[in-house]
């Protein structure tokens, strides 16, 4: 089974939640929109920390430290493929456009024999709740409602 942390950062904008999301990179997201965005979070073994995992895996993709202190643990779901994804929340804020996001090589054009380069999370953007919902992958939806529950 594969493990999956990360951060769901949050701010409150003019009295809204926001919620920090990536659009996941590379050819097979490239035109998608809808259940193309994700929570921050990565993989890593049942002996790693999960925690330490989702602190480490958010600065991989953001590029930057998450920018809190205070966490909140949402728990987890399992994603239609299988994996078992674990989220805390934080609020804190950051710059969005500035993020950089590390990077994987695939075969692509496939077939063709020639490794390309793209990065894991080719942009990020902060959505309220209401927006976010149709841009997050379906499983994921369930921790903006967790958001909700702890009363963010």
């Amino acid at each position: 089974m594969k493990l999956s942390a990360g951060i769901a950062l949050y701010r409150s904008t003019s009295g809204q939640v926001e919620v920090l999301l990536g659009h996941m990179g590379g050819p097979f997201w490239a035109r998608k929109d809808t259940g193309a965005w994700t929570i921050p979070k990565g993989e890593y073994e049942s002996d790693d920390d999960a925690f330490t995992a989702a602190c480490r895996e958010f600065e991989e993709e953001v590029g930057i430290p998450v920018p809190a202190s205070e966490f909140v643990d949402l728990g987890t779901v399992r994603q239609s493929g299988g994996k078992v994804v674990h989220i805390w929340a934080a609020e804190g804020d950051l710059d969005a456009a500035t993020a950089v996001s590390n990077t994987f090589e695939i075969e692509w054009p496939l077939k063709s024999g020639e490794m390309q380069t793209f990065p894991e999370l080719d942009r990020m953007q902060w959505f309220d709740l209401d927006a976010a919902r149709p841009k997050i992958v379906t499983a994921q939806r369930e921790f903006l409602d967790r958001l909700v529950a702890i009363g963010v």
